[in-house]
């Protein structure tokens, strides 16, 4: 940490705010990568012979390796500490997705074997993504800062398609599917070389200073947290996992986490599929038309978490502040349900915008989790919350894909992902209870 001046009044530097931005950028990347077969799918599918169901399969690959590696990624992180861990995943994700664009090679059968098997290894590689960003809000930013941090990087996910889609249609469209991979590979690469230069400890970074190390602190702030990794690796033991398991707190949240990512999966796989097959769109305008939603649920994102960190300072209460806005947000989101009873492109354009807008700002989970995971098992915490959250990306992909096939209309798809949205209601209203920092029992 840089000194303080000696009159003790130094101002305080803004320094976690640059860190959060950087987390922003990454986490773009990190959903950018996600989405690229649902961008290049629909000319893949065409030339390489894959029907609906072999794409849902190929399209939830991704989710079945996310959800394995989060326990033991979360475990690395907190034995190993967020930026050696953080930078690896990105340079592998990054790798793999690259090596998709050479899926052409094959045809059919295995055609689907070789996009899954590397779209598997983007998920395993990115597993530990989400339980590093909550560790390092947790270590960089005060409880009443929470919330608007954790949206920051969370809103990334809608920012990612404005950012990216456009990008990645028009590479479809002009240059073929196997672009969208390679460019998007490339980015990741370059992105880890910046990333492993600015990415420190609050203990650890060059530029901040004492008033803002001491102000995060005071606040809660898990300053110290990278000190002890290795430490806090010893925490994971399976009985504090079964404690952390037998939490309804806990349990309501990861509940109220697969639901909201239903919604989220259907976004970055079927929806641009969506618009293509079901709407009439070209593969191009359907990158460009994916950026409004996008657009929208990042301003939900950003505003929900201002409007709760505005409620914890006005109240004081994490119930009120964490809760009231994801009952608002999952009632808008409930509204996708009425783009089966529209015929105009233009309105079904506005439900989804409005659908996804109340989508982001409902999206508060990882603030809970900064808000309640044990502090010596942060980086294990967030990654069952993520294990829970992301076995929705293993079953939307699939279950729509067979409704599509055995409907040969998308009416049931969102009727799945509307529903879902009631359900996360119920998960935090009537499982949740009090939301407060789970303290773990010690060993008998």
């Amino acid at each position: 940490m840089s000194a303080q001046n000696a009159d003790g009044a130094a101002r305080r530097t803004r320094v976690r705010w640059l860190i959060i931005l950087l987390l922003f950028v990454i986490t773009t990347i990190n959903y950018a990568d996600r989405a690229t077969f649902s961008i290049a799918g629909q000319s893949a599918s065409k030339e390489l012979g894959l029907d609906p169901v072999a794409m849902g399969y190929i399209l939830s690959a991704f989710a079945w390796a996310y959800v394995l590696g989060q326990i033991p990624g979360g475990a690395l992180l907190d034995r190993f500490g967020s930026k050696r861990i953080y930078t690896a995943a990105l340079v592998l994700w990054s790798g793999f997705t690259l090596l998709q664009g050479f899926a052409g090679l094959f045809t059919g059968l295995a055609a689907a074997v070789a996009l899954f098997a590397m779209r598997f290894m983007v998920g395993l590689a990115e597993s530990p993504s989400f339980p590093a960003n909550a560790r390092i809000v947790a270590a960089w930013f005060p409880g009443p800062e929470r919330g608007t941090a954790s949206a920051i990087f969370n809103s990334a996910q809608y920012f990612s398609l404005v950012a990216f889609a456009p990008l990645m249609g028009w590479l479809a469209h002009t240059f073929g599917w196997r672009s969208v991979f390679i460019v998007m590979g490339g980015v990741g690469i370059v992105a880890a070389a910046f990333f492993v230069r600015m990415i420190h400890s609050p203990v650890d970074h060059p530029a901040i200073n004492k008033a803002e190390f001491d102000y995060i602190e005071a606040g809660g702030g898990l300053v110290r947290m990278e000190d002890k990794s290795t430490a806090n690796g010893a925490a994971f033991t399976w009985a504090n996992v079964r404690q952390v398991l037998g939490s309804r707190m806990l349990l309501g949240v990861y509940l109220g986490q697969y639901c909201i990512n239903v919604l989220t999966y259907f976004f970055v796989t079927w929806f641009p599929i969506y618009l293509v097959k079901e709407r009439g769109l070209s593969i191009m305008q359907a990158g460009f038309t994916a950026a409004l939603p996008a657009l929208c649920g990042f301003a939900g994102g950003i505003l929900g978490g201002m409007i709760s960190d505005g409620l914890l300072k006005k109240t004081g209460s994490l119930d009120v502040a964490r809760k009231t806005p994801l009952l608002l947000g999952m009632v808008l989101a409930t509204g996708i349900i009425a783009c089966n009873y529209v015929e105009q492109e233009w309105l079904v354009i506005v439900i989804m915008a409005v659908a996804f807008f109340g989508k982001g700002v409902a999206s508060l989970g990882w603030a809970v989790v900064a808000d309640t995971s044990p502090k010596e098992m942060a980086g294990v915490t967030g990654g069952i919350f993520n294990t829970f959250g992301n076995i929705a990306g293993i079953v939307t992909p699939i279950v729509i894909g067979y409704i599509v096939k055995g409907t040969g209309s998308f009416d049931g798809a969102l009727v799945f992902v509307g529903v879902h949205c009631l359900i996360t209601i119920a998960a935090y209203f009537l499982v949740v209870g009090k939301i407060q920092r789970l303290v773990l029992k010690p060993a008998a």
